[in-house]
């Protein structure tokens, strides 16, 4: 048997690459470790990989990728700070522009932040973690309608600051983000609309065409991981729909079916930790419903608990703990809502009551970060 030494090996001042992602230099020699949405080719034994496409960790043995049980990180745009803005309160005609806040680990009332630019209703809001957008809806009772963006830093309390435009006038949407880009889905411009456009949330701008939904409609909701945007359309031309769409955050396209309701959520809010997403509220059967999914999975819908409320054109966010809902039309009471509830994310289970908004608000919409 013969033994080879080598003392040193260069490659001028870089590192040397081995073949299949194994690289020495300055002392250290780097196994294989991928992060992509197709499985890789070549592996070796022990090399791991991280699936973008459903969040997933790998290691590689005796010729097969095998799924671990390690849990993938939380997405980074979720926050402790819960953030709503817009919507309509007291009588008929009067939109808001204010934006309260609350701290999402501390049962309390919401607190003033500041205004939006546009004081509008059923509009969406989004986050990176630390800056926070809302984009359309309709203005002036409902005589107008908007293609506003606006933004907040979260850590500072203020008023928002124009970002730019969507492609229309457009409103009765949802959001969905990672800590790069944020969504804006569905809607209605002169009619129903299958358009899904995209920000990058750090730079100013206006929206840019990402792809369309399935489903030609409005009143959706969405939830996120830090590479895949869920939602359900909530009603198109034909009514109330159950089924739930997603795309890759990253990857402009068109969405693909990722599984069904139990039952159909018109004007719900969706929320989630970036592993578990959340659905709560409706405007037709079974109004106080929260179902969900795990996101990086597709498939059906699971029931969860129920609100305390019969709510819709409510507000949702997140942290990595608790997901929260907001206001809305308390269908029971007939009134616009002021109730902030929360559940545990990991615990399926009921609300509980966690505080009040500054003021009984629907059609409002939320974000949460730091």
């Amino acid at each position: 048997m013969s033994t080879l030494k080598v003392d040193t090996i260069t490659n001028d001042t870089e590192a040397v690459d081995f073949t299949y992602n194994a690289k020495v230099g300055n002392g250290t020699l780097k196994k294989e470790y991928y992060e992509q949405g197709t499985e890789p080719a070549y592996p070796c034994d022990g090399a791991l990989w991280f699936n973008t496409s459903d969040d997933t960790f790998h290691i590689y043995a005796n010729n097969a990728w095998y799924a671990t049980t390690a849990t993938a990180p939380v997405a980074g745009m979720i926050g402790d700070r819960g953030l709503f803005g817009g919507g309509h309160t007291g009588g008929s005609g009067t939109d808001t522009n204010v934006i309260s806040y609350i701290s999402i680990p501390t049962p309390g009332n919401a607190t003033d932040f500041g205004d939006l630019t546009v004081a509008r209703i059923r509009l969406g809001s989004c986050s990176s973690g630390s800056r926070g957008i809302w984009a359309g809806g309709e203005t002036v009772a409902y005589g107008g309608h908007s293609n506003v963006i606006d933004y907040v830093t979260i850590a500072n309390t203020g008023n928002a600051t124009d970002f730019g435009n969507l492609s229309a006038n457009r409103w009765r949407l949802s959001c969905a983000s990672n800590t790069v880009r944020g969504l804006i889905i569905g809607g209605k411009e002169s009619g129903k609309v299958d358009t899904i456009e995209y920000i990058t949330i750090a730079t100013t701008g206006n929206a840019t065409d990402f792809g369309n939904a399935a489903i030609v409609g409005q009143n959706s909701a969405s939830t996120a991981s830090e590479s895949r945007a869920v939602f359900n359309m909530g009603d198109s031309s034909s009514g109330a729909v159950n089924s739930i769409e997603y795309v890759t955050i990253a990857t402009t396209g068109n969405s693909t079916d990722f599984g069904d309701l139990l039952s159909t959520m018109q004007v719900s809010a969706g929320c989630g930790d970036g592993r578990r997403g959340l659905f709560g509220g409706n405007a037709q059967n079974n109004r106080n419903v929260i179902q969900y999914i795990t996101i990086s999975t597709p498939g059906n819908a699971t029931d969860f608990g129920d609100l305390t409320t019969s709510p819709y054109f409510l507000a949702a966010c997140a942290n990595n703990t608790r997901a929260v809902w907001a206001g809305g039309y308390d269908t029971a009471a007939s009134a616009g809502s002021n109730v902030i509830q929360y559940v545990t994310i990991s615990t399926p289970g009921n609300a509980t009551d966690f505080g009040d908004l500054t003021a009984a608000t629907q059609a409002i919409a939320g974000c949460s970060g730091n």
